[in-house]
């Protein structure tokens, strides 16, 4: 009786450790420099997002629609990540970070397009970019990107 209750519940606690590895978020870095270093070392592209988390409707729905997939998550393995953000509440980040953020989007985000998903190499040159979400679930133009650069 035991073997056959192990052999029930093997497949679900199978099933739920896959589930389990595939929900696992990829670190997100906050400074373009260290992952520039980290990039170098592991010799990997940077992928660097820029948002306004809480005032931009289509970075929010890109967050649930393409970085909160399976997908995303796998194919970002192969990148060093970059989040860039640009609140209108600026008590949601250190003046530290802020003034940070202001630079890294000066140099890499002239035009202020936000969501904006950018493509740098270690050295911080751009390789690529895609800005924008439609808002309608379709996001094979960012994977496009992150697969080209893979």
């Amino acid at each position: 009786m035991k073997k056959l209750l192990f052999l029930l519940v093997l497949p679900c606690l199978v099933s739920a450790q896959n589930t389990i590895a595939s929900s696992i978020q990829n670190e997100w870095h906050y400074n373009l420099e260290t992952a520039k270093e980290l990039a170098d070392k592991q010799e990997k592209n940077i992928l660097v997002y820029f948002t306004g988390s809480d005032w931009c409707p289509p970075c929010k729905m890109l967050k649930k629609d393409f970085f909160d997939t399976t997908e995303f998550n796998e194919a970002a393995q192969n990148y060093i990540l970059v989040y860039i953000d640009m609140p209108r509440k600026r008590d949601l980040l250190s003046p530290e970070q802020l003034i940070q953020n202001k630079e890294i989007v000066a140099s890499h985000n002239r035009k202020g397009v936000f969501p904006l998903l950018k493509v740098l190499n270690s050295k911080g040159e751009s390789l690529g970019e895609y800005s924008g979400y439609a808002m309608n679930g379709d996001v094979r133009h960012h994977f496009r990107l992150l697969n080209k650069f893979d």
